[in-house]
């Protein structure tokens, strides 16, 4: 009988795909959150990480923890209220899956935690591919990992840690974003087009956890899937997949820093990350290539 999994962020893209993944392959899902709802799936219990409270019935039977809660980074404009909130929210959540799992008396066996490419820093163009034990960047969003990484080190379960890239869903997140305007025939590449775009199809990245969960991996290891990609090549990938012409300009980064402040650095800067440490492990991608991908999602 497989065992019993407590997801934080559950009802996010990554969280909904993945509990459904897991249902499917036998586990038994729990949720915690800020404001718990009625679920059809499964039981959500209430957790609050500024306080550092949960529900003690959440943690009945959990064998394993996989942590995705955290402030949406794309949702709002970086004033310096929302960049504390944040990094208040990726800190503070990690805490309270530590002391969790410490309550939990051994009883929780591997915590398994989101954290994003981000870690390396932001490049504007193409550089060596990151790997796992590289020096992390500066930038804000790099700060946010590395303490939202940090906060997690005192977890007397086993740690797996997935720095994932831009997750492609159908009809969701990032992915709609971007296929909105190429569907209308407005797309086009922004910046200079030669930013790097690491990306993971949301079923490598649900089987991915499922991994870090069976098997005894430790520390940080890259989610993003092995063909490197600019935003001008996955934006022409795009384009093929939806038979439609780009052929306006590039979107210039004044108007981008005009529309979004500070915000913008996400999408004119990138990071070329390889997932070699998570493959020599064993796993292979069902989706290694950026049109494969796009095909079985658009």
């Amino acid at each position: 009988m497989k065992q019993k999994v407590l997801i934080t962020g559950g009802s996010g893209l990554v969280g909904s795909h993945l509990t459904r993944w897991l249902i499917g392959r036998g586990y038994s899902v729990v949720h915690v959150s800020r404001r718990p709802q009625k679920n059809e799936e499964v039981s959500v219990f209430a957790w609050n990480p500024s306080t550092q409270t949960y529900d003690p019935q959440a943690l009945e039977g959990v064998g394993y923890i996989i942590h995705l809660a955290g402030a949406n980074v794309a949702e709002k404009r970086w004033s310096q209220a929302r960049k504390q909130a944040i990094l208040a929210s990726r800190v503070q959540g990690s805490q309270l899956v530590v002391r969790m799992a410490e309550d939990s008396g051994g009883q929780v066996k591997a915590v398994v935690s989101a954290s994003a490419v981000g870690y390396y820093g932001l490049r504007s163009t193409a550089y060596q591919a990151a790997v796992e034990t590289d020096i992390p960047g500066s930038d804000f969003l790099a700060q946010v990992c590395q303490q939202w990484e940090a906060a997690l080190a005192p977890c007397p379960a086993r740690t797996v840690v997935l720095r994932t890239g831009v997750v492609l869903a159908n009809g969701q997140g990032a992915l709609a974003k971007m296929a909105k305007p190429i569907a209308w025939g407005l797309g086009a590449p922004v910046g200079n087009g030669n930013q790097p775009m690491p990306w993971i199809h949301i079923h490598d990245l649900c089987r991915m956890y499922t991994f870090a969960l069976e098997k005894n991996l430790h520390g940080p290891y890259n989610a993003v899937a092995p063909q490197a990609c600019t935003n001008a090549a996955f934006t022409r990938a795009m384009a093929r997949q939806l038979h439609k012409p780009l052929w306006l300009p590039a979107v210039p980064s004044w108007a981008l820093h005009l529309a979004l402040g500070q915000m913008a650095t996400m999408l004119l800067h990138g990071v070329d990350v390889s997932p070699g440490k998570i493959e020599q492990a064993g796993f292979r991608f069902t989706y290694p290539q950026v049109q494969e991908a796009l095909q079985e999602l658009l």
